[in-house]
């Protein structure tokens, strides 16, 4: 039978995509999505599939672009957050407000994962979510990602320019202090989290981490660390094999 799984995970940077055979990734890629047109070319040699899952959070003029370049069977299936879904409950007052790829990332890391965990996606934005050992969704923050934090200051900041710079424990340029200070200030919302959990008289929770900034931050986080390359494509696996 055939399990051919299309998933696309359209974020505001990146448009990432993979095809999985139904034993295995056969391919995982991304474009810019400024330069969304590419994915037609890159999509143009797949094999017949069974299923198309997307999410996307960048806007319906994405989602329109996308949907010209799909091909047109089987139909795509646009992911929106539910109230329950792959074993996972998700917790927000109004479930749909949850942004698709951080509910699929939940999803993704509930069926690697299966116990606490803090759920990490370090894109434009860095979202921080918690994950009980029963699969609830129990909250989740957001704050701007690395280049963003970045960029707010140097504009912001009359004596800052734009300066390059790395992560040091003790900054002596202003270059490596702003990079400093914006790990140190993202790894503490994600370890803050992670005692918020411990808290509630759960185990210290797993950290997953995803995304473009995973590598930048995954080796300054005091806690027990894996890093998921495109852990939303998990999640969206997980929606589609469900409907087959």
């Amino acid at each position: 039978m055939n399990e051919t799984v299309l998933a696309i995970d359209a974020g505001n940077t990146r448009i990432k995509w993979g095809v999985h055979d139904g034993s295995r990734w056969l391919e995982q890629s991304w474009v810019d999505t400024v330069r969304a047109a590419e994915l037609g070319p890159a999509l143009s040699g797949l094999p017949p599939l069974r299923a198309v899952v997307v999410s996307n959070v960048a806007g319906d003029a994405l989602r329109r672009e996308i949907l010209q370049l799909l091909p047109s069977v089987p139909a795509a299936h646009w992911v929106v957050s539910m109230r329950v879904q792959c074993g996972v409950r998700n917790g927000y007052d109004d479930p749909q407000q949850l942004g698709s790829d951080r509910w699929a990332a939940l999803i993704g890391a509930y069926r690697l994962h299966g116990g606490p965990a803090v759920i990490v996606n370090a894109g434009t934005a860095l979202t921080v979510d918690a994950l009980d050992e029963d699969g609830v969704f129990v909250g989740g923050m957001i704050v701007p990602g690395v280049e963003l934090m970045r960029k707010a200051l140097v504009e912001h900041t009359a004596a800052l320019g734009p300066q390059p710079g790395k992560f040091s424990f003790f900054p002596s340029k202003t270059g490596d202090a702003i990079m400093s200070g914006t790990i140190n200030a993202l790894a503490g919302a994600i370890e803050r989290m992670a005692r918020f959990i411990e808290a509630t008289g759960q185990r210290l929770p797993v950290c997953l981490v995803s995304g473009g900034g995973a590598e930048l931050i995954a080796p300054h986080l005091n806690l027990e660390v894996k890093v998921v390359h495109n852990l939303v494509l998990e999640g969206l696996l997980a929606i589609a094999r469900e409907d087959l």
